[in-house]
């Protein structure tokens, strides 16, 4: 599993999370997606990365600007984690 960690210049409310999570999940097979414009972030987790440009494509198309990209792995944590 991947964690994606996006900077997204351009939202201002909650309707633009919203455009910018179902652009992601409409394009990529994604496990989750979380946007926030009060931090510029959206934050992906995936079962394998998805390349900047594409990510940065997609979300292009609906009006915002991709303007940081980092990928990590990610370990579920918690109770029933491992």
């Amino acid at each position: 599993m991947v964690k994606l960690t996006l900077g997204v210049d351009g939202m201002m409310c909650n309707m633009c999370e919203s455009h910018v999570n179902d652009a992601i999940r409409n394009a990529f097979k994604v496990k989750k997606v979380e946007s926030s414009h009060k931090k510029n972030e959206t934050v992906i987790i995936c079962e394998e990365e998805i390349p900047e440009e594409k990510i940065a494509a997609v979300i292009g198309e609906t009006g915002y600007k991709v303007t940081s990209y980092k990928a990590e792995p990610y370990e579920k944590k918690g109770l029933f984690g491992r």
